[in-house]
């Protein structure tokens, strides 16, 4: 996939407020401070980034909707260190938030942006389990390789999975990611492309 044209569309509080679901979309969640906005803007790759990379974590408050090639809308959701994710089911660890992942019709898949650089969190691994008993499809984006040998890397990815083998038989899709150099770039847009393909 060639990425032509990425557009911000527009900021929405709620459900109610987004785009009508003309689109395939694709979106992309983490905790605060995993480097969402930088991987957004490598994957764009634009002269001017889409996405804003803030010091100050936490501050993706809304859903930000951004057209891509007119074909599909990649989704900044706001990073759940921030929306502070409950271990209980039946807790919402963001209402709106939540609301999407649950009820947007048009939503393909959610990348799950994991820091390579640390062990298995608690906090990451309480929504890949929210989200697999949810039956929202996602892919784990593991971000920041070039921080670390990548023997590390792939270190800390197969504990990851390890430590979610207590609540799942099958692991989602893993890519390592780094915005720095444009690792995983290429592999996010090609699972893209066939995942539109095959709504087609």
């Amino acid at each position: 996939m060639q990425i032509q044209q990425a557009t911000f569309q527009v900021s929405s509080p709620d459900l109610d407020t987004c785009p009508a679901p003309e689109l395939p979309e694709f979106a992309f969640i983490g905790r605060s401070n995993v480097g969402k906005s930088s991987l957004i803007n490598a994957i764009t790759n634009q002269r001017k980034p889409l996405a804003d990379v803030s010091k100050t974590p936490g501050r993706t408050q809304m859903i930000n909707f951004f057209r891509i090639n007119n074909k599909w809308h990649l989704v900044d959701l706001p990073g759940y260190g921030f929306a502070k994710v409950s271990g209980k089911k039946k807790d919402k660890f963001n209402e709106f938030v939540s609301d999407y992942l649950l009820n947007r019709e048009n939503l393909v898949c959610v990348f799950q942006l994991i820091d390579s650089r640390h062990t298995p969190q608690k906090l990451d691994l309480q929504f890949s389990q929210w989200l697999m008993e949810a039956g929202i499809p996602f892919v784990l984006a593991f971000t920041k390789s070039d921080k670390m040998k990548i023997g590390a890397v792939n270190r800390h990815a197969e504990a990851y999975h390890l430590a979610m083998s207590e609540f799942c038989e099958v692991f989602p899709r893993t890519i390592i990611t780094s915005s720095e150099n444009g690792l995983g770039r290429k592999d996010i847009l090609n699972f893209i492309q066939a995942a539109i393909d095959a709504k087609a």
